[in-house]
């Protein structure tokens, strides 16, 4: 009787309920993506390097490594309703803190609401994936992440948009002309530059208090399922990791991501170089979203091709095309080098969520083990951004794309052999 009473009441909510969903996935992605916006303009405002400016994405995806473990637990304790209440709730406080980051003029201030942000998105990963898969059907599950991730994949299209036309379209002034400023004027221009965020994310803030409130209020099903084993807390990590396809695939998590966000963290700057696009950041900012656009035409793409090729050729084929678009960036200028840079987008596609499936591969009780470990691994978009800053520094914004390629030439040893299934000593 419970458990008609319980499924019962889930289908009677499906609709609605995937409705919420879905924009709770549009929200944390666009708010990922805003970050590709936030790098140039907080360079600019506080005279960074690359280095400096990619603690934006160290701090964001560093957040991950640190928070996945205890956002588990908070699921664990509270479940899956709740916990995504405390996510967006998390989120809509951190988007407050941009507030007096700006009054302060302080980089330390924006990492640390950057950090807090993403703590909250974090928990919303963790919560609101298992919760699509479980409202509904089993034998349906897949098709329903598709459809919320991609509506995750439309907010990081249109975030970037977004923070052209109400954050870069502020950043009016050269460096020459600044230069030109008094010192007090220098400070004020500056401390207005930094203000610039302040009503987006304002913005922002309410509306993800409006969906935590919603969400709370909403009779959303109650489910109390997990999706890890019984047996699963009986193993560890170490386990998984002995089979050589999850630690092969750890691995290329962590480059996929961290090539993902390298690419698209440096774009802006890339595309405004004189001998590439010669674009204003503003005009920059609508080839990252024809960048992250692609990755979501790519995603459809690529899930019609697998019904007929091996995932496993397919993600060689991709990568491969991504190492040779990312050669062509860094040895090119012009429109080839403007539309190479873009169209990485499309080959990354596939990428993650294929990676993600072959390292879980035929792992039956190790499954949630080596999960954790793969959703570890995201800490590749806070490492490799971070070394990408420190290698433009010294060599130019193009040439440390190279740091990228090598992360492709992983994927592709990835796809061909890392990721074929090995018997492993049991001793």
């Amino acid at each position: 009787m419970t458990t008609a009473t319980r499924d019962d009441n889930r289908y009677t909510y499906f609709p609605l309920a995937m409705g919420v969903l879905t924009t709770i996935f549009f929200m944390w992605g666009f708010l990922t993506c805003l970050n590709d916006i936030l790098i140039p303009h907080l360079k600019a405002v506080f005279e960074l390097n690359y280095a400096q400016v990619m603690l934006v994405q160290f701090t964001f995806f560093g957040a991950y490594f640190l928070m996945s473990l205890p956002a588990g637990k908070l699921v664990a304790k509270l479940g899956y309703k709740q916990s995504i209440v405390a996510g967006l709730a998390i989120s809509g406080i951190a988007a407050t803190g941009f507030w007096p980051a700006a009054q302060l003029h302080s980089y330390d201030a924006f990492l640390a609401a950057l950090f807090v942000l993403a703590t909250g998105i974090t928990i919303l990963q963790v919560a609101a994936n298992p919760y699509v898969a479980l409202l509904g059907p089993e034998k349906t599950s897949s098709s329903r992440l598709t459809l919320a991730q991609a509506l995750n994949s439309f907010g990081t299209a249109i975030a970037p948009i977004f923070g052209g036309l109400l954050i870069l379209s502020n950043t009016v002034k050269s460096s020459s002309e600044i230069a030109k400023l008094s010192l007090n004027e220098q400070v004020i221009y500056r401390t207005q530059e930094a203000q610039s965020v302040q009503g987006p994310y304002i913005g922002l803030a309410v509306v993800l208090f409006l969906l935590a409130i919603f969400v709370f209020l909403f009779k959303l099903p109650a489910l109390t399922e997990t999706t890890e084993q019984a047996d699963h807390q009986k193993h560890t990590l170490r386990e998984a990791l002995r089979h050589p396809h999850v630690l092969f695939g750890v691995f290329a998590i962590f480059f996929y991501v961290g090539s993902e966000v390298s690419v698209g963290s440096f774009m802006v700057n890339y595309l405004s170089m004189p001998s590439i696009g010669n674009f204003s950041e503003q005009q920059a900012t609508h080839y990252v979203s024809a960048y992250w656009t692609l990755a979501m035409v790519g995603r459809f793409i690529g899930s019609a091709l697998m019904m007929k090729l091996s995932p496993r050729k397919l993600l060689a084929a991709f990568a491969s095309m991504n190492v040779l678009l990312v050669a062509i960036t860094i040895m090119t200028s012009g429109s080839i080098a403007v539309y190479s840079i873009v169209a990485i987008g499309l080959f990354n596609s596939i990428m993650f969520p294929t990676i993600f499936s072959l390292g879980i591969e035929r792992l039956g009780p190790l499954t949630g083990k080596a999960s954790s470990l793969l959703i570890m691994a995201i800490v590749g978009g806070a490492i490799m951004p971070y070394l990408q800053g420190v290698l433009a520094d010294l060599v130019g914004v193009q040439y440390a794309f190279v740091l990228a390629l090598l992360g492709y030439a992983y994927i592709v040893f990835y796809g061909l052999s890392g990721s074929k299934l090995r018997s492993i000593s049991t001793s």
